[in-house]
């Protein structure tokens, strides 16, 4: 019928970075339920990914060039809301303030959570032997990782022969999967609490004690945080 007007998608805020935050981006674009609202990257962002910023520039998407979720446009009224905030990756801690303005916020977490919580889980799972990884999506609170989780998928790695950047292209691979099959459901999904009993956290600090572990190989220094 002519002037009939379609189903209200739902408005998403994308943060974070990377090859896997333009794949998540690209899936909202296309979506027929979701409306890709803004990105905020992490900035800097890093130079050994490809720009989310840009893609989304491409896009005619806008983009929070601070980095903070502070310079949505709009978000400081008091009638801002959006249904849906997504992280992939985004390096900075998402406030109470914004989580309140948002119907739900997720985050896809490098880890097997509660395991792993806090920065280059990646680096710590080699560090500490582990046989099997994993990539969770759970819920934002305004603790760190430690959010009810939605949606979790494990897969074996290998400490004597894996490198740090061969289990986070694991990751990328494993966290698209997971992204791909949980979103068609994820208003069905009753998240879980993580069980703190299993909870470890690992902060920027503690990265001195990776030794060899700090970098994307073994004969590499600098830290990336995966």
């Amino acid at each position: 019928m002519a002037g009939q007007i379609g189903p209200v998608k739902k408005s998403v805020v994308l943060l974070g970075k990377g090859e896997l935050g333009i794949r998540v981006g690209a899936w909202f674009l296309d979506s027929d339920v979701y409306e890709l609202r803004c990105v905020v990257p992490s900035m800097p962002e890093p130079r050994w990914t490809v720009s989310l910023a840009e893609w989304a520039r491409f896009q005619d998407i806008p983009v929070v060039e601070g980095g903070r979720t502070e310079g949505i446009a709009g978000v400081l009224g008091d009638d801002w809301r959006t249904d849906l905030a997504f992280s992939v990756y985004y390096n900075r801690i998402v406030k109470p303030w914004f989580i309140d303005k948002c119907g739900l916020v997720l985050n896809l977490h490098n880890a097997p959570l509660p395991r792993y919580r806090g920065v280059a889980p990646v680096n710590w799972a080699l560090k500490n032997g582990e046989t099997d990884h994993g990539v969770t999506i759970h819920v934002i609170t305004p603790g760190i990782d430690d959010g009810p989780i939605v949606a979790q998928v494990r897969f074996s790695i290998y400490p004597d022969i894996d490198e740090v950047v061969d289990v986070y292209r694991r990751c990328l691979e494993f966290g698209w999967l997971l992204f791909e099959k949980t979103m068609p459901r994820v208003d069905d999904i009753i998240p879980r609490p993580q069980d703190e009993s299993l909870a470890q956290y690992y902060t920027r600090k503690d990265a001195r004690q990776l030794g060899g572990r700090r970098g994307w190989t073994r004969g590499e220094s600098n830290v990336r945080e995966s």
